[in-house]
C-alpha cells in the first residue's frame, strides 16, 4: 500500500477508531491536566450552587426560597442531588482544584461516550480530533464547572444506550440529564419519533413514562412545595437579558426583546421540526406523513414492524436526535456560553453527515469554535454561531436527501393502495 493511500486509510477507515478512541482519550486527559495546573479558575456559578446546597441542606424545600449570589434556584431535582454530593466532597465547595478534577472525569466520561457513539454511527477518524480540540469546552467543564456538563452526560450516555438498543436505561439517563437542566426538552420530539419506528408506538408510550416518573422522582423531596419546584425548575417564560447573548449580539436589543421575534423564533422552530419531522425522521418508516400518523396510535401492531425497526440505524439515531437539539440552539432566544456544551460534540458529527469536504468541516469548526470564545460577544462573533449552526442544520438536511430515498415511493404506493 502507498503511503498516500496508507493516509487515506487511516482518515477515511472508521475501523481505525478502535485505537484512536484510546489514544485521543490519553492525549486530551494529559491536556485537562495542563488546564487545571496552569490555567487560573473562573468563579461564575459555582459559589452559587454552593450557597443553595447549603440552604437545602439545612431544609429550605421552598424553590422561592432557595438563592445564591447570583440569584435563586432554576434547575430541577437531578442538579440537587448530584451538587449535594459535590458539596460534601469539596469541602462545602471550597476545595476548588478537587472538583475542577471530578469535572474533568466528568469530561473524559462524557467524551469517551461520545467517541463510541461517533463510532457506532460509523463517522471516519478524520473527524474525531475535533472533539477534544475545543477551548471553550475544556473552560466550561475545568474551569466554570457549570451543571451543564452533567446534562451532556446524560444526553450522550442516553444516545450511547439507544444506539445498542438498551431503551430502558437510555431512556433513565436521559431523563436524569432533563432533570439536571430542561435544555434536553429540545430532542425529545426527534425522540419520539425514531422511538415509534424503532421499538413501537406502545414501547414508546412505556419510554415516555419512564422518563416521566423518573422526573417525579427527582421532584419528590420537594413534594411539599410541587408549584415553586415545577415554576422554577422548569420554567418556560423565563426573561432573557441582551447583555449575555452569544448568538443574537447582531440584532438590536429593542427587537431581542421583543415579543414578535420571540414569537417569530418559536415559528421557526416549530417550523423546522416539522420540516425534519415529515422529509426526515420518518424516512424508516416507508410512509408519507399522513400514513406515520396512523400508526402512533394503532389498534394493532403494523405488520411491517421488525422490518422498520431495523432501518432505525445507530447513525440515524444520533441523527434525529443531534439534529433536534441544534434545531433547538439555532432557535434559542439566546444562548450564553455554557450552551456550547450541547452544541461542541454535535456540530462535528452534523457536519459530516451534512457530506461537506473535509477542510470544510474543519473551517466551519474553527469558525465555530472562535466565536464561541469572543467575549463579549460582538456582531461578528454571532452572526458566526448563528451561521454556522443555520450551515449544519440545512446541510445535514439536503445531505440527508437521499437516505431510504430510491424504495421510498414504491413502499408508500403499497400502503395507500393496501388502504
Amino acid at each position: 500500500m502507498s503511503l498516500i493511500s496508507r493516509a487515506k486509510d487511516l482518515a477515511y477507515n472508521p475501523a481505525h477508531a478502535q485505537w484512536l478512541i484510546p489514544l485521543l482519550l490519553v492525549v486530551d486527559a494529559a491536556l485537562c491536566g495542563v488546564i487545571i495546573d496552569r490555567v487560573p479558575y473562573t468563579e461564575i456559578d459555582w459559589s452559587t450552587y454552593m450557597q443553595q446546597i447549603a440552604i437545602f441542606l439545612k431544609g429550605e424545600r421552598d424553590y422561592t426560597k432557595i438563592t445564591g449570589s447570583t440569584g435563586p434556584l432554576v434547575y430541577p431535582g437531578a442538579h440537587v442531588w448530584i451538587y449535594k454530593y459535590l458539596y460534601a466532597i469539596t469541602d462545602e465547595g471550597r476545595d476548588i482544584q478537587r472538583a475542577q478534577y471530578l469535572f474533568a472525569l466528568v469530561y473524559l466520561g462524557t467524551l469517551a461516550l461520545v467517541m463510541r457513539c461517533y463510532a457506532k454511527a460509523g463517522v471516519p477518524p478524520y473527524v474525531f480530533p475535533l472533539l477534544i480540540l475545543s477551548k471553550r469546552l475544556h473552560s466550561i467543564f475545568m474551569l466554570r464547572c457549570f451543571n451543564d456538563c452533567f446534562a451532556v452526560l446524560g444526553l450522550f450516555a442516553a444516545i450511547f444506550c439507544y444506539q445498542r438498543n438498551q431503551w430502558h436505561i437510555g431512556s433513565f439517563l436521559f431523563a436524569t440529564g432533563l432533570n439536571v437542566k430542561m435544555s434536553l426538552l429540545l430532542p425529545l420530539p426527534a425522540m419520539g419519533i425514531l422511538m415509534i419506528q424503532k421499538v413501537g408506538s406502545r414501547e414508546a408510550m412505556t419510554q415516555a413514562m419512564i422518563i416521566f416518573q423518573v422526573s417525579i422522582l427527582f421532584g419528590y423531596p420537594f413534594r411539599k412545595q410541587s408549584f415553586s419546584y415545577f415554576g422554577r425548575a422548569f420554567e418556560l417564560t423565563r426573561a432573557f437579558l441582551y447583555k449575555w447573548t452569544v448568538n443574537w449580539r447582531f440584532v438590536p436589543e429593542e427587537t431581542f426583546l421583543s415579543k414578535p421575534f420571540a414569537l417569530g423564533l418559536l415559528a421557526v422552530h416549530v417550523s423546522l421540526l416539522g420540516l425534519f419531522a415529515a422529509t426526515r425522521w420518518i424516512k424508516p418508516s416507508k410512509r408519507s406523513p399522513g400514513q406515520f400518523l396512523k400508526i402512533i396510535m394503532p389498534q394493532a401492531e403494523p405488520r411491517d414492524q421488525d422490518t422498520m425497526a431495523k432501518r432505525v440505524t445507530p447513525n440515524f439515531v444520533m441523527t434525529a436526535i443531534l439534529t433536534a437539539m441544534t434545531i433547538g440552539m439555532l432557535c434559542a432566544r439566546s444562548l450564553h456560553y455554557q450552551f456550547f456544551a450541547y452544541i461542541a460534540w454535535s456540530t462535528p458529527f452534523l457536519l459530516w453527515k451534512a457530506g461537506f469536504p473535509p477542510v470544510v468541516q474543519y473551517a466551519l469548526w474553527a469558525a465555530q469554535e472562535w466565536a464561541w470564545n469572543v467575549y463579549p460577544s460582538t456582531p461578528i462573533s454571532s452572526g458566526t454561531v448563528v451561521g454556522v449552526l443555520a450551515t449544519a442544520v440545512a446541510g445535514v438536511w439536503w445531505g440527508t436527501r437521499k437516505e431510504y430515498e430510491g424504495e421510498l415511493k414504491g413502499v408508500i404506493d403499497e400502503h395507500e393502495h393496501a388502504e
